[in-house]
């Protein structure tokens, strides 16, 4: 059993109990767009994750097989070793993921939100193929691939709930376990908080090792990152880092400085890239905005309810893909990319966003006609489609009408 797909619903529930005390409470934690694009990137991440644990999971198979050092077995004090551990080497592995420049480029998408609720827990890279190897002193050490899945999937869960505003400080907990307030600290740009608190469930690694810091009440967290991503595409989200590595790779006149500019401090740039091409950030918190654009109600309604069809389709791919002929699967994986794409531009007025977005409808009115599926999946995503026609139209016509008032002005 996959637990984080166990435990999807119990997510998305607890969202819906975040966002009542929210608006209960007159805060403003929530804004839709920032939301969705969070969840898209989850949605793209849990893709990915269906190929992507194949190799890493068949490699740690292949060194317990090979060079484990001891017969551990299945008791319950080594699955409680083997949470523990696997907890220290996730700090290493988040660590290096702030410390590292191609690490970075994707730990970056869960850092990429200036909100910070429990919709950020789900905001997760799509491309963390290289952290893999932080795991493989347990499997010289024998502990069992089963027993780290299973811890792994348990971690991940545990950090689920910290991604909230709404829990202040726990007291003696703070000393121990990641809470939401010394993981606040974590997912800020202030200058105090910048790579700090890297630690899971415990906090005592970063106690351990110097990188704690307390969330501070003269010093309140600004979330986000200082090159601020600037869009809803998710896409973008998970390739803004890696196209600058690639181009300043490719500007660079020094050979040494392209080869080894992907393993350097996170951050450093070449001399003569640095000088002709410089990336402007806002070092000045007292300046800071949030990423914003503004839509219509009906578009609104729009990208939710497009949104909860692309995810239902991520899902159905997530829990059947090993029953899947391989042209469904990159069908079900290319249009999942489509609508997450075309949901973002959407969000942020592109012009050529309504086209794109009737195309994608057709298509999917189209499949949900001729493709093999379940009927309430059909259902489901036909009237998405057929909803969704007449909202993207009048929504349209709203922003159109809009900007003929303006210009008549």
């Amino acid at each position: 059993m996959d637990l984080i797909l166990f435990a999807v619903p119990f997510f998305f529930g607890l969202i819906a109990l975040e966002l009542v005390a929210d608006r209960a409470r007159g805060r403003s934690h929530y804004r839709l767009n920032d939301s969705l694009t969070s969840l898209a990137t989850g949605s793209i991440s849990q893709l990915v994750a269906v190929a992507q644990k194949l190799v890493p999971f068949a490699a740690y198979v292949l060194v317990y097989e090979q060079f484990a050092m001891f017969d551990l077995g299945d008791s319950a004090v080594i699955w409680v070793i083997a949470f523990v551990l696997y907890d220290f080497c996730y700090y290493w592995v988040h660590r290096f993921g702030h410390e590292v420049n191609i690490l970075w480029a994707a730990h970056v998408v869960h850092h990429s939100s200036e909100e910070y609720n429990l919709t950020t827990a789900l905001r997760q890279t799509g491309s963390g193929f290289l952290t893999f190897v932080f795991y493989l002193p347990l499997a010289v050490l024998g502990i069992d691939p089963v027993i780290l899945v299973t811890v792994g999937a348990l971690n991940l869960i545990y950090q689920f709930w910290v991604h909230t505003q709404h829990i202040g400080k726990l007291g003696w907990y703070e000393k121990i376990f990641v809470t939401p307030s010394n993981h606040r600290a974590h997912h800020a740009q202030n200058t105090v908080y910048i790579d700090r608190n890297y630690g899971g469930v415990f906090i005592i690694w970063d106690r351990l090792f110097g990188s704690y810091q307390e969330e501070l009440d003269d010093d309140p967290v600004v979330y986000g990152i200082r090159g601020a991503v600037q869009t809803w595409n998710p896409l973008w989200v998970n390739w803004q880092v890696y196209n600058q590595l690639c181009w300043d790779a490719i500007h660079t006149k020094n050979w040494w400085h392209k080869l080894t500019l992907w393993f350097r401090r996170t951050g450093w740039r070449p001399p003569d890239v640095s000088e002709a091409y410089p990336v402007v950030k806002n070092d000045d918190l007292s300046l800071f905005k949030k990423f914003e654009t503004q839509i219509s109600m009906p578009l609104k309604a729009h990208c939710l309810i497009q949104y909860i069809a692309t995810a239902l389709i991520s899902l159905s791919f997530a829990t059947g893909a090993p029953d899947m002929e391989l042209l469904e699967q990159v069908g079900l994986v290319g249009f999942v990319l489509v609508s997450s794409y075309s949901i973002g531009v959407m969000m942020e007025n592109r012009y050529y966003s309504a086209m794109l977005e009737t195309i994608r409808l057709s298509a999917l009115l189209i499949a949900v006609a001729w493709l093999p599926m379940s009927q309430t999946l059909a259902v489901f995503l036909g009237l998405s489609a057929l909803i969704g026609m007449p909202l993207l139209f009048i929504g349209r016509q709203k922003v159109l009408g809009e900007e003929a008032l303006d210009q008549s002005r």
